[in-house]
């Protein structure tokens, strides 16, 4: 089995239960407040690992952040590469509504202090077989895309949050790109589904198109086929993580061998547990939740 190294944010969760998002201007008050680990990073990092993937998490933290290491060694990720920093953790203020969507501000804090020291140092266990997760949390990102290339990596990008620093990013190396249709949109330049996998097959026609289309299920796309997956029905409770879990459990999938539409299943039925249950690291199942769930297709 192909191993994960995964090299993203790790941020301190602030979760706020509010009855609608607050508006300009608007004093709201919130009915609970919690406090839990995540992260993009974090989180596909934990969602591979309970996939039964072997992952090694690379990131940065704080002296505020070791219950973040602890979280994600307590779902058995290898945590001997992330680094200390001297100022704080990255952390989100993120409002959850009544019918379970949310909306997220991010502070970056030591998430955006990874130097090319630490990423070679991550890198070097690493080599042809592997995989290697990024997300657009973190600084770096050109650096280790390239020199995750040179040892052989296959590159797995999401590119979340959306900015135009995505632009700049060798993503001619990427080896699979997983994407919701706003990223795909701000990518293609059209809102299309079938255009937006048409004009980035053109663009990088050896990588692999992962589109999320919420609700609607996803499109994958590796130049020889198109799968479509419909998502599993379950009540939403917190979305915060669906689309982590998403991605950690296809990779894993990947890694393990299986075929693209054993993973697209898989990964969805992941996803639809996870937003059925409150907190971002918190609400991810295990592979063997998963593959006992009853779910069915909406």
């Amino acid at each position: 089995m192909s191993r994960i190294l995964s090299y993203g944010s790790l941020n301190l969760d602030y979760v706020y239960h509010v009855p609608h998002f607050v508006a300009p201007g608007e004093t709201l008050a919130s009915c609970s407040r919690d406090v839990n680990c995540g992260g993009k990073g974090l989180n596909q990092s934990i969602a591979s690992a309970r996939a039964g993937a072997t992952v090694c998490h690379a990131g940065k933290i704080g002296p505020d952040g070791q219950l973040l290491a602890d979280t994600l060694a307590s779902s058995g990720v290898d945590t001997s590469l992330i680094s200390l920093s001297s100022g704080p953790s990255g952390h989100t203020i993120i409002q959850v509504d009544s019918q379970g969507q949310n909306c997220i501000l991010l502070y970056g804090g030591s998430n955006q202090k990874i130097t090319h020291q630490e990423v070679d140092l991550a890198l070097e266990g690493f080599g042809p077989g592997d995989y290697l997760i990024v997300q657009n949390e973190i600084n770096c990102l050109d650096y280790i895309m390239e020199q995750g290339a040179k040892k052989g990596l296959s590159i797995v990008f999401n590119p979340s949050p959306i900015d135009e620093h995505i632009s700049t990013l060798p993503l001619h190396l990427v080896s699979l790109l997983v994407f919701n249709e706003i990223e795909g949109a701000a990518l293609a330049g059209t809102s299309e589904e079938g255009q937006i996998l048409d004009i980035l097959r053109s663009r990088w026609p050896s990588c692999q198109l992962l589109l999320t289309l919420g609700s609607h299920g996803c499109i994958y796309d590796d130049g020889t086929q198109r799968i479509t997956q419909g998502v599993y029905r379950t009540k939403a409770v917190d979305t915060t993580a669906a689309g982590d879990t998403f991605t950690g459990y296809f990779v894993a999938c990947l890694a393990a061998g299986m075929d693209a539409p054993s993973c697209l299943n898989l990964a969805s039925r992941a996803a639809a547990i996870a937003v059925s249950r409150p907190g971002a690291a918190p609400s991810i199942p295990t592979m063997d939740e998963v593959r006992g769930s009853t779910l069915s297709l909406a």
